[in-house]
């Protein structure tokens, strides 16, 4: 009786759900049919709608963190949180997207690469970079935990389910309906549910948009703590310096782009007129996801109090609820039905992105240089990328499974934990992407040197605030994005010098 008495009390939530649930899967089947090969799973056949390219990145870039967890960093952080994550990393991330998209696709084009990895690989002619990548590139299924158990959180609260019965659905939903059609499912899917997102985040933006125009707001956000209208916050472990706040904002926004689902996109598409098509169309309604952010203030402008917002499990306060309940006391029944479910698909539709990109790159990038001894030796071109494509299906059960095992027992911020996982991949990235872009003659070996510390410079200083080894670690590293920006910053310094030298020792020449 436990399903039917579920579906009793929210039938309008289950109806939408149950309709985006087939919606979706009769995409990913259509998906299927035009998928064959590892080439056609990863980048489908370089021929997609760049407007469908469009609403497909902006819906990978937005993800769960957008409308379920980043707005939590506003309400416990205020101001500061808001300008980390709205104008310094929304600039940063426009920026990447305008200066390397083009670049890269060139370059993808020249070398037929069907993933990041195997774009450094080639364009440095390493296959130790390649190697390397694809390793570092797993750490994306730090965020994919994040997703799904920020999605468990939205389905536990509105559809009724256990921690257990929502993160088994999310990874049976989603990794099966990826395993079916690969990037062209991920394509058509992300482009409803990017719809579906748009609509819903103008909604809840305009809900409470009034709030600001009363005139009292920073007098009001001010009365909870002074320092949460304060554009640097003094008392926040997180936000407490300019640094913090916008320079690193800016640099991990920026360097975000460099995440193995996001650059890849520009292989989607057949010509440059569609890669200017498709990044307007993503700009656009990212900066309407961006919004979203103002919810974390809303609820403040609403005088909703920590309280309303503690685990009912363990009664401890959760910033990441901060959406699902402002939304459960803002809006009627049906809105809220309508907006749960938006909710849904763009945890999914960010999860999908991660996991064509992790199944790729485990088979292309992995499995091929690993097996091409073995049991790829002696096979046609056309029978090895079959053969890893189905490695990859393989591959991708294998994560469900990790995935599954760690969200029983979810981190207690599931926002660092992405972050720390997701950060790590881009202060790695950045430099031989942008510079592989900018200096046509780098060769590997500072590559290799700028990635061993920018990896070193994010993880050690990183560990340092987590392992509490001193009060002045706390206070400046507790935020994943200072540790991995000093990490750009100094990977960057290394190739950026060793990329000018190149050129003009090929001018003299």
């Amino acid at each position: 009786m436990h399903y039917i008495e579920l579906i009793q009390n929210n039938p309008l939530v289950w109806i939408l759900f149950i309709g985006y649930l087939l919606l979706t899967l009769g995409l990913s089947v259509i998906g299927w049919l035009k998928t064959q090969d590892m080439e056609s799973f990863a980048v489908g056949s370089g021929d997609m709608n760049p407007i469908v390219v469009g609403i497909t990145l902006a819906a990978s870039i937005a993800s769960t963190a957008t409308f379920v967890i980043n707005p939590g960093f506003v309400y416990v952080h205020g101001y500061s949180a808001l300008m980390h994550f709205g104008l310094a990393a929304g600039s940063g991330v426009i920026l990447g997207l305008l200066l390397m998209s083009f670049g890269f696709r060139r370059v993808g084009k020249e070398t037929n690469a069907l993933t990041l990895p195997q774009w450094i690989g080639e364009r440095y002619q390493s296959p130790f970079l390649s190697l390397a990548f694809a390793g570092i590139s797993l750490l994306s299924l730090t965020f994919a935990v994040l997703i799904v158990g920020a999605l468990s959180i939205v389905m536990q609260a509105e559809l009724g389910l256990t921690n257990l019965e929502s993160i088994t659905l999310i990874i049976c939903f989603v990794f099966g309906y990826i395993f079916i059609g690969g990037t062209y499912a991920h394509a058509y899917t992300n482009t409803v549910q990017g719809i579906l997102m748009t609509i819903v985040a103008a909604i809840i933006v305009a809900e409470g948009f009034p709030l600001l125009l009363t005139g009292n707001v920073n007098e009001t956000i001010a009365q909870v703590n002074p320092d949460l209208a304060q554009w640097v916050n003094p008392s926040s472990a997180l936000f407490n310096s300019v640094f913090s706040v916008y320079i690193s904002g800016f640099v991990v926004g920026f360097a975000l782009m460099t995440q193995p689902h996001i650059l890849i996109k520009a292989l989607y598409v057949e010509t440059e007129k569609e890669v200017w098509q498709y990044l307007g169309v993503a700009i656009a309604v990212s900066l309407v996801f961006s919004a979203l952010l103002f919810v974390g203030l809303y609820a403040h402008l609403k005088g909703m109090g920590t309280e309303m917002f503690l685990d009912p499990t363990t009664g401890v306060f959760r910033q990441d609820m901060v959406m699902a309940v402002y939304i459960t006391e803002s809006f009627s029944d049906t809105w809220r039905a309508v907006i749960m479910v938006a909710l849904m698909s763009a945890g999914m539709s960010t999860l999908d992105g991660i996991l064509v990109a992790l199944s790729s790159v485990a088979a292309n990038d992995l499995f091929r240089p690993l097996t091409q001894n073995s049991i790829l030796k002696g096979k046609t071109p056309e029978q090895q990328s079959k053969i890893s494509y189905f490695a990859g299906q393989g591959i991708l059960v294998s994560m469900g499974l990790m995935t599954f095992l760690i969200v029983l027992n979810p981190p207690k911020l599931l926002g660092i934990f992405g972050q720390v996982g997701a950060y790590a991949i881009v202060a790695a990235s950045l430099a031989p992407v942008l510079c592989g872009i900018l200096f046509p003659y780098l060769r590997k070996e500072p590559i290799i040197v700028g990635v061993g510390i920018a990896l070193l410079t994010h993880f050690g200083l990183y560990g340092m605030a987590f392992f509490k080894v001193n009060d002045w670690a706390i206070q400046n590293f507790s935020n994943p994005a200072v540790p991995a920006v000093l990490g750009i910053l100094l990977s960057l310094a290394i190739t950026v010098t060793a990329g000018i030298r190149s050129n003009n020792l090929t001018e003299v020449h």
